[in-house]
């Protein structure tokens, strides 16, 4: 991500897989931050890097792997139960799908927000959680139809044994 693609501070304009260009909004808390760290790269210019490798170029997978590694082991020192996790970019991304889709956010909007193609991609991605299968239990209308078991008539069991 570059400065310039920092729209108005709270969207980010970015460039996927096969060179598809999507517009993503960023959290209120994200973009505050953001805004703050532009202001702190005013003097750089638009097309610098907003999060540059330590040679001021483009952050590679693996950098941002061994990023994201040294946050969640400062995050195991306040929350111990992350210690020994595995958390990777793909975990984080699968982790803000189904927060949406718990929030309540449809699946079609998960998947632009993904940059799937088709919700059929992001349904693979995402799994409904127990709680949520529990509200949809919820909403369903208990049915009323009688279950008491069939006896066939014996007109019925006199042909079947004729036969």
């Amino acid at each position: 991500m570059r400065v310039a693609d920092i729209a108005d501070g709270s969207v980010v304009h970015l460039q996927g897989k096969g060179r598809k260009e999507r517009s993503v909004p960023l959290w209120r808390s994200t973009a505050t931050l953001v805004r703050d760290w532009k202001r702190r790269l005013a003097n750089e210019g638009d097309e610098t890097f907003l999060f540059p490798s330590q040679r001021g170029g483009k952050l590679t997978r693996s950098n941002v792997a061994q990023r994201l590694a040294l946050a969640v082991a400062a995050a195991a020192e306040r929350c111990p139960q992350l210690a020994g996790r595995s958390v990777s970019p793909h975990c984080i991304r699968h982790s803000t799908a189904m927060h949406l889709l718990q929030s309540g956010v449809d699946i079609t909007v998960i998947a632009l927000w993904l940059g799937h193609e088709s919700p059929v991609t992001t349904h693979m991605y995402i799994e409904a959680d127990l709680s949520m299968k529990e509200r949809a239990l919820g909403k369903l209308q208990p049915t009323v139809a009688n279950l008491a078991r069939y006896r066939a008539s014996d007109q019925l069991m006199q042909f079947l044994q004729s036969l």
